[in-house]
C-alpha cells in the first residue's frame, strides 16, 4: 500500500511537534544539571585546577556567578537530551526513508549518540593537557588570572567541539551504506582523509594550539580506520 504524501503544513507541524518535544527535553535535563550544579561546576573545573594548582577560578561581576550557573546547566541539560533530540529528528525524518534506509536508523542514532558521549569525555581529558601546554607558555615572567567566565566559555566550547567531531563516522558509514562511497575508496584517499581531519580540527578547536589540533586529531583518524574496518564487516553481511 502506498503511503500519501504529507502536505507542506503537515510537515511543519510535525516539526513543530518534534521541536517541542526536543526543547521539553533540555528543560528537563537542565533542571537535572541546575539540581547537581555545584558538581558540574567542580567537574568542569578540574582540568584548570590540575594545570594551575592552588589557584582558584574568580568573577568580576555580581551576576556572573549566577549566568554562570544558569549556563553551565543549560550546558549539561543539551547533552542529556542528547539522544531524545536525535530520536526526535529521526522520527521526523523517517516518512521519507525507504525500509532499507530505516533499518540503519535507530543504529546509526544509537551511535551517534555514544560518539558524541564518547567526545565529551575524550574532549574532557584532553582539556587539562591542553590547558597546561597553553598556561605554561608565560613562564615566570606571566601569572596567569583566568576569569571563570572566559574559563567555563571554553571549556564548553572545547567540549562541544570534541563532541561533533567525533561524530563523522556516522556520516561515513551512512554514506557507504546508501552506495555513495566504498571501503576500498577510503582506504585508497587515506591521505585526503588526514589533511581534511587536520585542517577540520584546527579550525574547529577553540584555542588552535597544536597539541589540542593534535589530541583531536589523531582520535578522528583511529576513528575514520574503525569506520573502514566497519562498512567492511558490517554492509558486506
Amino acid at each position: 500500500m502506498k503511503i500519501a504524501a504529507m502536505p507542506f503544513m503537515g510537515h511543519l507541524e510535525e516539526l513543530r511537534n518534534r521541536l517541542i518535544k526536543s526543547l521539553i527535553a533540555v528543560g528537563l535535563g537542565t533542571l537535572v544539571a541546575f539540581t547537581f550544579s555545584d558538581q558540574l561546576l567542580a567537574l568542569l573545573a578540574h582540568p584548570y585546577e590540575v594545570a594551575q594548582p592552588g589557584e582558584s577560578l574568580v568573577y568580576f561581576r555580581p551576576t556572573e556567578a549566577f549566568s554562570l550557573v544558569m549556563r553551565i546547566s543549560l550546558f549539561g541539560g543539551i547533552v542529556l537530551a542528547s539522544p531524545v533530540i536525535l530520536y526526535q529528528l529521526w522520527r521526523f525524518i523517517a516518512p521519507a526513508l525507504s525500509p532499507r534506509e530505516k533499518k540503519w536508523a535507530i543504529p546509526l542514532t544509537a551511535v551517534f549518540a555514544l560518539l558524541f558521549a564518547a567526545g565529551i569525555v575524550t574532549g574532557f581529558w584532553a582539556l587539562g593537557r591542553g590547558l597546561g601546554f597553553l598556561l605554561g607558555f608565560g613562564g615566570d615572567a606571566l601569572t596567569p588570572l583566568i576569569g571563570a567566565e572566559a574559563y567555563f566559555t571554553f571549556a564548553t566550547r572545547f567540549l562541544l567541539a570534541f563532541g561533533i567531531s567525533f561524530e563523522f563516522p556516522v556520516f561515513i558509514f551512512a554514506a557507504a551504506a546508501i552506495g555513495a562511497v566504498s571501503s576500498r575508496q577510503l582506504r585508497h584517499g587515506r591521505r585526503w582523509a588526514v589533511l581534511i581531519i587536520v585542517i577540520f580540527a584546527a579550525v574547529i578547536t577553540p584555542s588552535g594550539d597544536p597539541l589540542t589540533l593534535l589530541l583531536m586529531a589523531v582520535p578522528m583518524y583511529l576513528l575514520y580506520e574503525a569506520t573502514i574496518l566497519a562498512i567492511r564487516a558490517i554492509l558486506k553481511k
